[in-house]
Parts: structure tokens; sequence; C-alpha cells
């Protein structure tokens, strides 16, 4: 691993620093030409040209001094204009001897040391075996720069794409597509209803079937993309790209220092996950979700339906999932109780029946609930034909009274009016509904909206009879076997030792089995019946809620489902990584399987015009993630492309299932081996910095930034509390700072609640926090572009800085030298709608803050001292 120096020694000993360059893989037979000038006036870059040199890479590797000397030939190539040394520098390779001086007044000053060469030559060959499935296209640039002490820290940035930019989102499509298939199927399923509902089904199916086609293309679209692996930012309002996350790349600075290990520093790059396709002119999701849910209760009236919160819809899907994967888990446990009963193993039998009845009983517990009872008697009163019981009663009467009619006016107490039965109606199928009494509506008044309803007038005895019938068949099983090996435990004792092979070897086979499998059998019928009618109850409560969402829920959905699928991309990669880096530490893989990873997104969004849409997005696309958990794997085979992540389940929860190779996995703790699943912990905290901010800050609206700062602190603080429960301090990493975390979140506390403009505090705390907890660091604006830039290059040398002594004289020249253009590599260089086309000569952005931002407040204080004067002199006046 190798990096180039280039030095011309002048008579003021103070020598000029080259940029780095990134060489191809087969950099040897590379050709470098070196351009030397006489610069007149610094600060104005004028100089003329000494002369030139060329040279190929392999020339400077096989030399035995490591060192190159040049002769400067002018221009026409014929006078010699000096000599240039050319040495060698190995990767860690620290040298005695000090660093020169460079003047801090020179504002062209750059990289002291050459790239080294980039693709398999900057990755070491242990870490591209395991990163080169997922991680690729590495831009690498090497600086050295003086710390207090008088010493050289080595500096490696390095910058790779990642191929989950496309692969999560293909995987998410296919699950979507299945999803919605499936939910189809069960809607088709869901048998005969009356007009009104089935009408209302069609229409349901049919925006099912719109969803299932949009996405079908959108994934066709994508599998004829190859050789991609990020989606440049002039492309993120493109519709067959907008599931793909914008701009997501992995930032590593690995710092090396003498004697001492070495240091990473992670950090994901992405553009702000949201719907740049669909617009942001009626907001973003967190906006459009809430008017949403209040025009749904409107629209649920309308259309004579049942309105279910969303607490309610989610525990519906959670209803539905849940069986799904029980049933054939019970049936497949009874199966194995089954086999050990036919192998008369007493030890096999307890085993298996100990994990049915677990299963079972979670079976039950997950169907012991008010929303499965009441769904079903919906679903009963929606079927045609349906006649409540108080309908039956009035029909009864009435035909008694027409009977009777006559007798009853001679029988009537005077000054008594004749009975008439209270009108009623088929309640939830569009005919009507039943007319409560007085004492009913009074009730009914003081009832929730959103309260599930409760259908009185139908019989609830069928539910409970089909329910309780697997918690009674579960208790028969039970009991069965515990007979059997009382029996058998009986015989074994009261039989003589030399009888007692007669009497074991007098148990065929079939015997337990033969007893078992009438009770067995009973319950696997039961368990599937109330999975039937669970599944077709749970089905209509989502047929509500789709039926009531009709206007624009669906809309919406895709909407969230965008989002979703670029957060869960830029998730992946981040967890990827830092799993990959912790491999080797015990403490992470303790934390990894106890209580999780923190995520900790940084947002530059501001909080005007179209980003607070987009920051909308955000929002509800990062609190989505807590949907997802994570599984280690062994791989198959050893072939790389074994090692993609592969992506399971439905929109309510997911998994991410990554495969290390099979040595490597072998090292993991059991509990990762088990395939426990690892939970994540997303947080989002956003300060806008552009000059858009300003102008929020002075006349518009901040109150979103603050609600997202205010309740993501409120999840961090919990996540180290759970941390500091289950985990010993030991597995956290060490920092040269030793500020306490928990002073560390006292003061975000404080941050997040004190009303301070442009407050990045919050922003750098947060970091901090994060790295001290070993969590995974994303940053984020518009376009992973000048604004992430500009906060991850000041981050970087905030960490050299901080961690690793970086002299104070250099820290300014390192944040230049790190934003210069040419340091930042070719990626980023495309042409974009809302930067121009960039050209050759366009300077390096050196400055936080744009220019931009410092005309606008110049105006805008103009105008305030204005104002202040006029008000002044109207009040003395």
């Amino acid at each position: 691993m190798d990096c180039f120096r280039l030095r011309k020694n002048r008579a003021n000993k103070d020598p000029l620093f080259l940029t780095g360059v990134t060489f191809p893989s087969d950099y040897p037979e590379t050709l470098v030409k070196l351009m030397v000038y006489d610069v007149k006036d610094k600060n104005q870059e004028s100089g003329s040209l000494l002369g030139s040199a060329t040279f190929s890479v392999g020339d400077l590797l096989r030399t035995k001094d490591e060192q190159l000397t040049l002769n400067l030939r002018s221009s026409d190539g014929v006078c010699t204009a000096g000599t240039v040394v050319v040495s060698r520098l190995k990767m860690g390779e620290m040298e005695g001897v000090e660093v020169d001086h460079i003047a801090t007044n020179t504002p062209s000053h750059r990289c002291p040391i050459v790239c080294e060469p980039a693709h398999h030559c900057c990755v070491d060959q242990e870490e591209n075996l395991l990163t080169g499935p997922v991680f690729r296209n590495p831009v690498c640039k090497v600086y050295t720069f003086q710390t207090t002490d008088s010493k050289r820290m080595i500096v490696r940035e390095q910058m790779e794409e990642c191929t989950l930019s496309f692969s999560i989102p293909k995987q998410l499509l296919s699950l979507y597509i299945q999803e919605d298939m499936s939910r189809v199927q069960d809607l088709t399923e869901l048998g005969e209803l009356s007009p009104h509902w089935d009408n209302l089904r069609k229409e349901v199916i049919t925006r099912y079937g719109g969803i299932i086609s949009s996405y079908q293309e959108t994934l066709a679209e994508l599998d004829k993309i190859t050789g991609c692996s990020f989606k440049p930012s002039c492309c993120k309002a493109q519709k067959s790209l907008e599931f793909i996350p914008i701009n997501l790349h992995t930032q590593r600075m690995r710092v090396s220092c003498l004697k001492k290990t070495d240091a990473f520093y992670d950090i994901v790059t992405v553009g702000a996950p949201a719907a740049h396709f669909q617009g942001f002119k009626s907001g973003g999701l967190q906006r459009l979700l809430s008017r949403y849910e209040a025009d749904k209760k409107s629209f649920s009236t309308a259309c004579q339906c049942i309105y279910y919160s969303p607490e309610h819809t989610a525990k519906a899907q959670e209803v539905l999932s849940i069986t799904s994967l029980l049933q054939p888990l019970i049936t497949s446990l009874a199966d194995q109780l089954l086999q050990a009963a036919q192998e008369h193993s007493s030890p096999g039998l307890r085993d298996a029946l100990k994990s049915l009845s677990d299963k079972t009983e979670q079976f039950v517990h997950t169907l012991k609930d008010e929303l499965v009872k009441s769904a079903l008697l919906a679903l009963h009163a929606a079927r045609p034909g349906y006649v409540s019981k108080s309908q039956r009663q009035s029909a009864v009467q009435g035909h008694h009274q027409g009977h009777i009619g006559t007798d009853g006016e001679q029988n009537q107490i005077p000054g008594q009016s004749p009975a008439t039965p209270e009108p009623t109606a088929t309640c939830n199928n569009v005919e009507g509904c039943q007319t409560p009494t007085g004492e009913e509506a009074e009730l009914g008044k003081t009832k929730n909206q959103d309260s599930i309803p409760h259908h009185k007038e139908y019989d609830e005895e069928e539910w409970d009879r089909v329910w309780a019938n697997v918690a009674k068949c579960l208790n028969c099983v039970i009991a069965m076997v515990d007979k059997l090996q009382e029996e058998d435990n009986n015989k074994q004792e009261s039989a003589p030792e030399q009888q007692l092979a007669d009497v074991i070897t007098s148990h065929t086979p079939g015997d337990w089995k033969e007893q078992l499998y009438p009770v067995v059998t009973r319950l696997k019928e039961c368990v599937k019946e109330v999975v039937e009618k669970a599944k077709k109850a749970m089905t209509f409560v989502l047929l509500q809620e789709a039926v009531c969402s009709l206007p624009q829920g669906f809309g919406l959905q895709q909407r969230r489902d965008v989002v979703f699928s670029q957060a869960l991309a830029a998730l992946a990669c981040g967890f990827v990584l830092r799993l990959y880096a912790g491999m080797q530490d015990k403490g992470f893989l303790k934390q990894l399987h106890l209580v999780g990873l923190v995520a900790q997104f940084e947002s530059l969004l501001s909080t005007y015009s179209e980003e607070i849409g987009m920051l909308e997005d955000m929002e509800v696309g990062i609190s989505d993630l807590h949907k997802v958990v994570f599984k280690i794997t062994e791989a198959k085979t050893a072939d790389l492309s074994e090692l993609q992540p592969f992506l399971c389940g439905r929109r309510d929860h997911f998994t991410v299932e990554v495969p290390l190779p099979q040595p490597i996995f072998q090292t993991l703790p059991e509990e990762i081996k088990e395939g426990r699943p690892l939970r994540v912990f997303p947080v989002l905290f956003n300060v806008g910095i552009n000059e858009q901010q300003t102008i929020a800050e002075r006349f518009g609206d901040i109150s979103l930034q603050e609600r997202i700062n205010q309740k993501n602190f409120e999840i961090l603080d919990a996540y180290y509390k759970l941390l500091n429960e289950k985990v010993p301090l030991e597995c956290l990493p060490c920092f040269q700072a030793q500020t306490d975390i928990k002073e560390l979140l006292e003061t975000l506390g404080q941050n997040v609640v004190t009303k301070k403009r442009k407050n990045v505090e919050i922003l750098w705390i947060a970091g901090a926090i994060c790295r001290r907890l070993n969590g995974i660091r994303f940053t984020s604006c518009k376009s992973a572009k000048d604004r992430t830039s500009m906060s991850v290059t000041l981050e970087q040398c905030a960490l050299l800085r901080d961690e690793h002594q970086l002299s104070k004289d250099f820290f300014v020249r390192a944040l230049d030298c790190m934003r210069s253009r040419l340091t930042q590599g070719d990626t980023w260089q495309w042409e974009d709608p809302e930067a121009g086309t960039v050209t050759e000569n366009k300077p390096a952005s050196r400055h936080f803050y744009p220019i931009a931002l410092l005309l606008v407040s110049s105006h805008l204080l103009v105008v305030w001292l204005i104002l202040s004067l006029v008000f002044l002199l109207a009040k003395y006046q």
C-alpha cells in the first residue's frame, strides 16, 4: 500500500506540495508528468513554467533506494532547469524527519502527499475479500499532517460506492409486489359479501392492481441497469429511479500514527430520503399523513364503513403476520411430537411437547384480542341477507301480534297505547343501522370515536367456541402425553428386573403414536379453523381501511414505499459497514446482540420551501426503520456473490440477512450464530445551515425542526438507558475526550430546547454521542453534495484535532486540502441541475457557509438597522 510524495528543494526551504492523484489498477505502466512552475506571486497564483519531467510509476517501485532523481527539461526540451526528487513512502511508515514548515498564509496550499493508487491497490486484500461484493470503486486520497508534538500522522480518505443502492430497493419492490398480490388473493377469498361491500372490494382490488403494475414496471426498468452502483443527483426526479437513494457512498478516514493502532472513522453520505418525483407541492409524508387521518374519519362515514385507527390497522397486519408464521410452525411441532411418540422417546416427547405448548399459547394469546372478535362480527354483518338477532326478535314479535291483535285490544288497560316494535335495520350492510335506545345513544356519545365497534346483535358463541377449542385440544394433548409417560413409568417400576427387557420390548413403536394421533390431529384442525376465521376477519379490517383510503391513501402508501426504500438501502449499507469494521471487537458484538445499534442520521435540510417537504418525508422514512431487524447468517458457498445481503418480510416487519464467510461466521458469539434478531434504533437530528434556513428562522417557522430534534433526543436518551442496563461500559470505545456520555446527553438535551439560530452544536454533540455508543453515522442534505461534503470534512478535521493531536496551525490547511475540488475525486463531478455544470476552472469551496448567505444576511441587517432607526426616531419625537 504505497503513496508518493513529491518535493522540490528551494532556497527558502518552503517546498511546494502537490495534490493527490488516483492511479488505475494497472498503475505500474502509468506515466506521470511533472510540471514545475516558478511562482512569482503566491496570492495571485501567477508563475512561469520552469520545466517538466516524465517517469513511470513502475520505475519508482523498482528503485532500491525508493527514490528517483529527475532532470527538469525546459519547454523546448534542451536546457536543464533543475532536478526533482520523487520518493516513495509506504502507508503507516513514520519518518523521524521533522515536517517542513508551510506558510499558513499561502492560499493555494494543497495535499502534502500524493494519493496512493486506487482500486485493488488501496484496499487491504483481507478486507477486500469481505467488502468486495458490497462496496466497490474506491477512491483514495492520502495526506500527512503535523501533530502538536511535531510528529507526522498519515490520513487516508477512502470513498466507495455501495451495491446495496440498487439491490435492496429491487428486493423490496419484489416483496411489495408479493404482499399486494397476496392481499388481492385474500380479498378474493373473503367470500360472498353484500352488493355494497362487493363493489367496494372490486374497487380496492383494482387499486391494488394499479400499484402492482406500476411496481412491476419499475422493477423491470431497474433490472435493465447494469454496472451502476449509485444514483447521481441529476436523476433524483426520474420515475424509474425513485426507489434508489441519491448519492449513497461510504466515507472512511483511516489515521496512522507512530506506535499507535490505526483508527477508523466511518460516515455514510446519502441524499435525503424523499419522493422527489412526486414533488412537495402539498408537503411531505408527515403533513400528508396527518391530513389523511382526519379525512379518513369523515370518509368512513360517507362510505358507511367502520373507521379503524392506525393502531388497529397495524394490529390487524400483525395478527395476519403472526398467524401465518405460527400455523405452519405448530403443524411442524405436532408432527415432531408424533415422530417422538413413534420412536418411543420420552426426552424427545417432552421437548416437542414443550415447544408445541409455547407456540400454541402464543397463538392463542395473539387471537385473544378484542379487534379479532369485533372484526369477525363485522364481517358476518357484511354478508348478504344478514339478519341481526334483534331483527329476528322483532319479526317474531310482529308475527305474534298479528295473531292476537284483536284480543290484545280487548284486554288493553285503559290509557295504555298498544306496544309497537322498535325500528331496526341491518348493521354494516348499508341498508341502514340499528336505531339505538336512549341509554345506548347516551352511552355512544361518551365513547371515543376511535374505539373498536362492537356488534352486540351478532351471536358471539361461535367464535368463542372455536377459539376455546384450541386451548382445550392442547390440554388434551398434554394430558395424553402425561398419561403415556406415567403408564410407562409404572410398568417399568412394577416389573421384576429379569422381565424388564420384555416389558420394554413389548411396547411396539406405534403404541404412543396411535393414542396421540387423534388428539394431535384435532389440535391441528382447530388451529386451521381459527386461522381461517381470523384471517378473513383481519382481511375485512384491512378492506375497510382501504375503502376509507380510496381518495388518497394508495398514493400515500406509494410515497411511503419510495421513501422507506431509500432509507432502508442507506441503513443496510451503514449496518454492513459497521459490522465489517467491528468483526474483531468482542464488546461491539456483545452490544450488538444484547441491545442493538443506534443509527444517527444528521440532516442539513432547511425548513423553507420544498425542503420542508423533504424533511417531512425523511422524518417518516427514518421512523419506519424501527420495523427492520438484521440477522447474521453463514454463506452457503465460498463464492463472493453469496455475501450480498438478503431482504425478506412485509411492510410491517422486514429482516435483512447479512451472510458472512464460514471462517468469520464461526468466530461470532453463539447468540448471533443462532439467528437472534439484531435491532437498530434510528434517530434523526436536523439543523438547517444554508441561506434558506436564515430566511426561515427570521420570517418562517422552524417548529418542525424543533419537534424532530426533541422527539429523537428522547429516543436516543432511552437507548442509552437501555444500553447502560445491559452492557458494561468496557464494551464501548475509548476516546481522548474525557467527557462522559451522560454529560453529553444532558448538553444535547439543553441545546435541543434552546432557542438558537443554526445551532450546529446539536449535530456535533449527537455525532459525538453516536461514535461513543458504537453507532452508525449518516450525513444527508438535499443531494449529499455541497452541504454534506462540508459537514463531513469539518467533522474529520475535528476528529484529527481532538483525537490525534492535529496541530492548530494545520487545521485550516487540512480542512481546505480535504475540501479542494481535486481532492473530492471525479466521482462527484457530474452535471447537476441545481448546481450547474462543473467546469475545470471552478474554484474550490473553502467556506462552510456560501457567499449567498452573507449577501442575504447583510441585506437583512441593513433592513433591520433602518427599521430600528425609524423606531427610535418615532419614540423620542
